[in-house]
């Protein structure tokens, strides 16, 4: 498994946001942020530059052009000029301030975009947090299928021939929606959840062997996938070996690491007669009953334990 980095594009983001380009030097639509955090300037005014991260979006409103306002003109291109020249990759101006002359000489002076929003600066800092978690976030790419099942992402992991695709076909031809066959995306978004979801390219498709290539959503409807989807079960697939000891009462609380997230997971075997949807169905639904607070073994096992001690 392979960790990639990522970075999303100053232009991605002026269209997201709607942002109107003040200054834009040429190229800056391809600057590339690569930080989630977000920055208000208010100390850097001031002159206090220790501990500043200048790969920052650095966003100013209110308080800080108040701040700003007191000063005299060559205070003002002394303090922008400090700021610009440490290099950040935009500035960002709130509620549509008017921007100071020299905000915008020392803009041009070390070529950098300054863009305008007419939004609040919290809701704006928020929106953009938001948006850099999940365009950011650390991700891998597993050999699997992900499925949407009663509301829960369900993970399917195992061998190449295993049954993973026809398991999900017949999945979805139950009612549950296909998020992705062969090739999971999977991002960290926070420290509690992975999302999952299908390379652009071989979106809603799926192959069968001995058929080949279906496109699902054709076939079944829209309704039948969806673009991405938590994971909140893994599924490992493998083939049933004779003799070997499988869990039968599900107490033991299997986990799988991904991302260093802990996901709860479950190893079923396959063997002909065995119908992997319905069990598939059944381990989701327990998922979510567990997730609530009620575990069916753990039950079982006090009713013996009062059976046998009565």
């Amino acid at each position: 498994m392979q960790l990639k980095e990522f970075g999303v594009c100053l232009g991605d983001l002026i269209q997201e946001f709607n942002f109107e380009v003040v200054y834009g030097p040429e190229g800056f639509e391809k600057v590339e942020i690569t930080k989630t955090d977000v920055s208000r300037p208010a100390l850097q005014l001031a002159g206090f530059f220790d501990y500043f991260d200048p790969n920052r979006i650095q966003i100013v409103g209110k308080v800080e052009t108040t701040f700003v306002e007191q000063m005299t003109p060559e205070e003002r291109a002394k303090c922008f000029d400090r700021l610009f020249e440490s290099g950040i990759p935009v500035l960002i101006v709130s509620r549509n301030i008017d921007i100071f002359p020299e905000c915008l000489a020392a803009a041009h002076k070390y070529a950098t975009p300054v863009l305008r929003t007419n939004e609040f600066t919290s809701t704006i800092i928020n929106a953009i947090v938001a948006s850099l978690k999940v365009a950011l976030a650390p991700r891998i790419t597993l050999h699997g299928v992900l499925v949407e099942i009663y509301g829960e992402g369900v993970l399917l992991l195992g061998d190449s021939g295993v049954g993973k695709s026809e398991t999900a076909i017949e999945l979805v031809k139950r009612g549950h929606r296909l998020i992705a066959d062969d090739a999971v995306e999977i991002k960290r978004v926070s420290d509690k959840t992975l999302v999952g979801t299908a390379p652009e390219v071989i979106r809603h498709f799926i192959e069968l062997r001995g058929i080949g290539i279906v496109d699902v959503r054709r076939i079944f409807g829209v309704g039948s996938v969806k673009p991405t989807e938590k994971i909140e079960l893994v599924i490992n697939l493998e083939p049933w070996e004779d003799g070997k000891q499988y869990d039968r009462l599900g107490l033991d609380g299997q986990t799988t690491s991904i991302l260093d997230i802990t996901v709860p997971s479950l190893t079923i075997p396959v063997r002909p007669g065995r119908n992997l949807a319905v069990i598939i169905e059944v381990a989701a639904m327990n998922n979510r009953y567990k997730k609530m607070g009620y575990n069916a073994a753990k039950e079982l096992q006090e009713r013996m334990l009062k059976s046998f001690g009565g």
